[in-house]
């Protein structure tokens, strides 16, 4: 684990924070050098499986975070990055400058999952390595609502047909897509 805190313990959470009181905390600065960096800030605590707390700072406003136990790997995402950190010493493993992912969500199985604003992609190891996964009709304002068991909740509309909202479901286990509600029928 990280070693500002003087121990080498494993996260085992992460919660988002307004930025804490000086000194409340330990500190580590993920900061990545870009010319498109915002001034904006995110602040994650993290909890050690010894229960020793310090925080994570990450440049850019924040959209998300999950945590894959399958992995052992953090994800954060703001606006200027989407970072991946290990959980077992808190270490930047890698970055993707100026991501366009609005949601961020890990499966029940641990796999991460993103998606823009069109397309919903799963990541696995390494956010290196997307992979599309093929929606059953073109959407524009993706949105995950959530998780019930092994389906993902997804809402959007339909692209060019923005009158036609969209419910979805997303069963992780066959990677198969379910229309649960359109507010269109299909002619019309």
């Amino acid at each position: 684990m990280w070693e500002g805190n003087g121990c080498s313990s494993m996260i085992i959470s992460a919660e988002q924070i307004k930025y804490p009181l000086s000194g409340e905390l330990d500190e580590k600065i993920y900061d990545i050098q870009s010319v498109w960096n915002s001034q904006s800030w995110t602040w994650i605590k993290f909890i050690n499986d010894d229960y020793s707390e310090w925080c994570g700072e990450f440049r850019g406003k924040y959209i998300g975070h999950a945590i894959s136990k399958k992995f052992k790997s953090i994800l954060v995402l703001t606006s200027d990055f989407l970072y991946q950190i290990s959980m077992i010493d808190g270490k930047l493993q890698c970055y993707e400058e100026n991501p366009n992912y609005i949601n961020l969500t890990v499966s029940p199985d641990g796999g991460y999952i993103v998606s823009d604003y069109y397309g919903i992609f799963l990541i696995e190891e390494t956010i290196k390595k997307e992979t599309p996964i093929v929606l059953p009709i073109h959407l524009d304002m993706i949105e995950f609502k959530g998780w019930k068991g092994s389906k993902l909740r997804i809402i959007g509309d339909e692209f060019i047909n923005w009158d036609n909202h969209i419910e979805l479901e997303l069963d992780y286990k066959s990677m198969k897509f379910r229309i649960v509600r359109q507010s269109k029928i299909e002619g019309e």
